[in-house]
């Protein structure tokens, strides 16, 4: 157990780009290698070849700070990466004043910086995924055709591979980065299954038991000692809805949304009976949240006027497009028209608790009720209630 807690807090840590960072690392001292033997070989036919030394230099120191900072995962930040590209654009515009007028015009003769400024493009798609990675490779084309001053196919060829690479590269990191996600949430979920079902155990050989025997003894003896074996009996119902429902953290979905079937069965009690679909009902947590307080406050109204002995039942029905909530009791009930009478009186729990929600939601409600016939709340509301906010 604490094994799979620590490998997900472990995984939760780390970034999952890392070996691409370090591959961008590499590609840039490996292309910073082949600019230094390309000056070399170039060095007699520059018209100031002592300023391609000084570029190689500033090229050397720059990929040394880069390296540091990409290595380290608090300094990977989208700002240095820009940052990154300005001094590899800065650099490459340096060429103007290396290379000779004929040499800038003749593809055979590379810039100073050659494919170096290649790595700045992995960099940026690595930091911020494929738009990025594709804006970096046409900012560094872009430079390419200014520093030449034309436009041929071998320079176009050169802006698809830029930008072809740059969003390619940014996919692996965005898919990375999701991949690695999914796994410290499943990681979470089965440290958190693993641990409910320790706890159930623990509590159905030791709290459940002792509440089953009360709530039984409790009955043979009668008097007051009913009472007690009825809260028993209540406990022990909550006990057993918490321990056999996932908690919340194992039922969010990536998308943000959240099974409400899960939640309403935490509510369930002695006096409540809770019936939800088999499946998940899914729906955004905001919209769960609060179709499970209005389940409460009609719940709580119940335990307030409907009477000492009153039972409720909730049902929960999925239709697909539509979600229908039913809250029924079997209390002393109300006159129809009450409802609306207390609007008018300025009295608006019942209107901003329970009908404000479900209109918010996008949701419609009806009341049936009469003296002495109970109350049933039925609540629809639309499934993309979410969207409609």
């Amino acid at each position: 157990m604490g094994t799979t807690v620590t490998t997900a807090g472990a995984w939760a840590r780390k970034d999952p780009t890392t070996p691409l960072w370090r591959a961008a690392v590499v590609l840039r001292v490996l292309t910073l290698l082949f600019a230094a033997g390309v000056v070399l070989a170039y060095y007699d036919e520059y018209a100031r070849p002592r300023l391609g030394l000084v570029t190689i230099g500033v090229m050397t120191v720059w990929t040394a700070v880069i390296a540091v900072r990409y290595l380290r995962v608090t300094d990977r930040l989208l700002g240095f990466t820009v940052a990154d590209l300005a001094v590899s654009c800065a650099l490459m515009c340096m060429s103007r004043l290396v290379l000779t007028p004929e040499q800038l015009h003749v593809d055979t003769v590379p810039l100073v910086t050659t494919v170096w400024v290649t790595g700045v493009v992995a960099a940026g798609a690595v930091c911020a995924g494929p738009t990025v990675g594709a804006v970096f490779g046409a900012v560094i084309a872009a430079f390419n055709y200014g520093v030449r001053g034309y436009v041929d196919i071998d320079l176009t060829r050169d802006l698809t591979l830029l930008v072809g690479v740059g969003f390619v590269l940014g996919l692996a990191a965005a898919s990375s980065r999701r991949s690695a996600e999914r796994l410290a949430t499943a990681l979470r979920a089965e440290a958190a299954t693993a641990e409910r079902e320790r706890l159930a155990r623990s509590i159905h050989d030791g709290v459940l038991q002792v509440l089953a025997r009360v709530r039984r003894r409790g009955v043979e003896l009668g008097g007051e000692a009913a009472e007690l074996a009825r809260l028993a009996g209540e406990q022990e119902i909550a006990l057993r809805t918490l321990v056999s429902t996932a908690p919340e953290s194992t039922r969010s979905a990536e998308d943000g949304s959240t099974d409400l079937g899960a939640r309403l069965r935490l509510l369930a009690s002695g006096q409540t009976q809770v019936s939800v679909p088999a499946t998940a009902v899914r729906l955004p947590a905001s919209v769960a949240a609060e179709l499970e307080a209005v389940v409460r406050e009609a719940l709580s109204n119940v335990a307030k006027h409907a009477g000492g002995d009153a039972r409720a039942w909730v049902l929960l029905e999925d239709l697909g497009a539509e979600i229908i909530l039913s809250v029924r009791d079997d209390g002393v009930g109300f006159a129809p028209d009450r409802i609306d009478e207390a609007e008018r009186e300025g009295r608006m729990g019942i209107a901003r608790s329970i009908r404000g929600r479900v209109t918010d939601l996008g949701g419609s409600v009806t009341v049936d009720t009469a003296p002495g016939a109970g109350v049933e709340w039925e609540l629809r509301v639309p499934r993309r209630a979410g969207v409609h906010r």
